[in-house]
């Protein structure tokens, strides 16, 4: 698999996985098959939590199994589509008796800087509540199939050696982006619409939450900073995911809170403090609020 381990784990351990190709190295790209990717990890990979610093897709054609992604379980069956996010934990899918689940399926590795850098295709890398995985229909899968067909195909060519290795790295930089504009339209899961005018300002408010989350906490900041009305941002936060802006704000703060505490052996006063609260106290009780779980008995149950 092209990742590489690194820092030191918790038991049961998450382990920080930082992209490497360990056929191709330097093309920041890798398809594969879910058998090859079994093949190549020992089976308690399986059972333990994992968090990528790269973009995880995976198409199933066949078999069933169960994928964890930031906490939640996920049904994968022939048409799942999966997309982990870097930064986000997941656990590999598994079958009943939590081994590796028994799936023919198309794998694709990149990092955030390989494919071309377009308003539709930002929508589906950079959205932090962008869902996880899709159910899709028939026609769908199939045309999915035919657009992972052709990368598979191309990734297969290349060869760094090869006269042509730029023109190929070229064309399946293309070939990605065209798979993740096939995902930018395809309809939301839980049936959200975002309606077109309301896309720009839900756009510039995600990628300010990704860099401020730890220090702004109040939606008329990220309004202010914005340029638009706390009416205008709660509209267009309302239109792409049924939440305002302080529920989103809360809820990222929650999500990045849960990875710290499965993921690192922080105390929670740290955990506190590197999330921007004032007093433990202050974390103790956002926390338990918006999990209905304290910190240290949320740790416990992961462990």
């Amino acid at each position: 698999m092209a990742m590489v381990e690194m820092g030191q784990p918790l038991e049961p351990p998450v382990l920080e996985r930082g992209y490497r190709n360990p056929t191709r190295p330097g093309l920041r790209l890798e398809v594969l098959a879910f058998a090859e990717l079994t093949r190549r990890l020992p089976v308690d990979e399986y059972r333990r939590v994992h968090r990528p610093d790269f973009h995880h897709l995976t198409l199933v054609h066949r078999g069933e199994g169960t994928v964890m992604v930031d906490f939640v379980d996920r049904p994968c069956r022939a048409g799942t589509l999966l997309h982990i996010r870097p930064g986000q934990v997941q656990r590999l899918p598994t079958a009943a008796d939590g081994g590796p689940a028994r799936l023919d399926a198309t794998v694709v590795l990149f990092t955030p800087d390989f494919p071309p850098r377009l308003p539709a295709t930002a929508r589906v890398t950079d959205d932090p509540f962008g869902p996880p995985s899709w159910q899709l229909a028939p026609a769908d899968h199939d045309r999915f199939r035919r657009a992972l067909a052709e990368l598979v195909h191309e990734y297969g060519e290349y060869t760094s050696s090869d006269g042509d290795a730029e023109i190929t790295r070229e064309l399946l930089r293309q070939l990605l982006a065209g798979v993740l504009l096939r995902m930018a339209r395809l309809p939301d899961p839980e049936g959200r619409v975002q309606a077109p005018a309301a896309q720009e300002p839900y756009r510039l408010f995600q990628h300010e939450l990704e860099r401020s989350f730890t220090t702004l906490r109040q939606a008329h900041d990220y309004a202010a900073r914005l340029g638009y009305s706390l009416k205008t941002l709660n509209r267009a936060c309302r239109r792409a995911t049924g939440h305002t802006a302080k529920q989103l704000i809360d809820a990222r703060v929650a999500l990045e809170a849960k990875r710290l505490l499965a993921h690192t052996d922080l105390p929670v006063a740290a955990v506190s403090h590197r999330l921007g609260f004032s007093e433990p106290t202050n974390f103790n009780k956002f926390f338990t609020r918006a999990t209905a779980s304290t910190p240290g008995a949320f740790r416990e149950l992961q462990s």
